[in-house]
């Protein structure tokens, strides 16, 4: 049988339920991958206070892969510039990557309407983990990519101060829970 996969923003489990370990992290009240990977649930030690398992998100079974138009992707940003987000693929649907992969998503890709009031700063950060539409195969081993629709876009980002991870708060910003501070973000909207 198939281990699953998650991808980074995929609920693992209620927090309730067990506590979460490397690889994952509590947002809400559900705890989430922060990792591509395998999910691994450890029993609690007889000795601890606490008999909630730890789930923790394990990067191994990594596939090879290559994104083609059509497919939806995970990715990290890891620069913008006001033109456009540099994206490294992470993995292809449900499938992790072990070669990494350079996307663009241009100020026009971002979204559907309202294309030329894009600001690519008020829509990506570095380090914002993304699901994004492969749009086609651009120079050099890139890809143009799109967030156009409203289940792509931004699905994990951290606070510019606190590092704190936020919650969506509308289809444009994101919320830190420890300071309520706002940032602006393409959000993607994730269906439960």
């Amino acid at each position: 049988m198939a281990v699953p996969v998650v991808c980074p923003g995929d609920i693992l489990c209620a927090a309730s339920e067990a506590i979460a370990g490397s690889g994952a992290h509590v947002e809400g009240e559900a705890i989430r991958a922060s990792l591509v990977g395998s999910v691994r649930r450890v029993p609690a030690d007889a000795a601890a206070p606490d008999q909630r398992p730890t789930i923790e998100v394990i990067r191994r079974g990594l596939q090879q892969g290559t994104p083609k138009p059509g497919d939806i992707i995970t990715a990290k940003v890891v620069r913008i510039n006001p033109r456009l987000a540099a994206v490294d693929v992470l993995c292809v649907g449900d499938i992790p990557l072990d070669t990494t992969f350079t996307g663009t998503i241009r100020r026009q890709d971002v979204r559907a309407t309202e294309v030329d009031s894009v600001a690519i700063a008020d829509s990506f950060r570095p380090g914002d983990l993304v699901r994004a539409e492969v749009l086609s195969l651009g120079d050099s081993r890139s890809y143009f990519l799109g967030t156009a629709r409203n289940e792509l876009g931004v699905v994990y980002a951290r606070h510019s101060t606190s590092g704190q991870a936020m919650v969506a708060h509308s289809w444009q910003e994101m919320r830190c829970p420890e300071t309520q501070a706002v940032e602006k973000r393409k959000v993607a909207k994730i269906a439960s």
